[in-house]
């Protein structure tokens, strides 16, 4: 059986090279180890290698996790919150990655309000229009930057994106690259509590290309647990 360890090594070794093409080096881009079919000893050996930072899509997933394992770990919510469950993450989470519209964004900082907390944030944008996944759409992240600019219990920290559903890598690329161009634009947004330093998209098929492209977040489950 292949090992946490082995598959990491592996993963860090093509990381790297990802990062090469694009100027940057491993240490420009920041693993989250998402859990969702991880064990507890499987997680706890991705600690020992010196992962920290681990991700859940689903609320009823991450709580037995977190309260069984070391609470200096960093748990980021990475999966579509209901906003019936957005107190639970707000008290769980380090950070909600997946913030896709205003309306939940106003129910976070009102939650996090109640906490006396500010709530770090990325805002998803559905980069690839596809009608199945969640997100703001490309014309319209912009205006909603700026209607989340005025909460103030809640801290824009950069985007999340996914590609679209397919085999053919240079679709993938495209989405990438309009997705780093995205992130380029709203980094010259000046607001008190917009901070755009995540770039979060690339996963386990397509991590590789989601780096050359400027990714400097990677989401990544099966390469490393499987």
């Amino acid at each position: 059986m292949v090992s946490v360890k082995d598959n990491f090594e592996k993963i860090q070794s093509r990381l790297a090279a990802a990062a090469e093409k694009s100027g940057r080096s491993l240490k420009d881009v920041t693993v989250l180890a998402v859990t969702k079919a991880a064990s507890i000893p499987q997680i706890q050996e991705a600690q020992a290698l010196g992962l920290s930072l681990f991700g859940e899509n689903r609320i009823q997933d991450a709580t037995p996790k977190i309260a069984a394992l070391d609470p200096g770990l960093q748990w980021h919510m990475i999966g579509h919150l209901q906003s019936n469950k957005v107190p639970e993450a707000v008290n769980l989470f380090a950070m909600i990655q997946s913030v896709d519209t205003v309306r939940l964004a106003e129910k976070i900082n009102s939650e996090a309000e109640k906490s006396n907390k500010i709530m770090p944030v990325l805002l998803e944008v559905n980069v690839s229009a596809e009608e199945q996944k969640y997100g703001f759409s490309p014309e319209e992240i912009y205006t909603a930057i700026e209607e989340i600019s005025v909460l103030e219990s809640i801290q824009v920290l950069g985007l999340m994106g996914m590609a679209p559903n397919s085999e053919d890598p240079e679709l993938r690329r495209a989405a990438f690259k309009k997705m780093k161009n995205i992130f380029s634009v709203c980094k010259s947004i000046k607001k008190d509590n917009i901070q755009m330093k995540h770039l979060s998209m690339g996963m386990s098929d397509d991590f590789e290309i989601a780096v050359e492209e400027g990714s400097n977040m990677v989401r990544l489950g099966r390469s490393i647990f499987k």
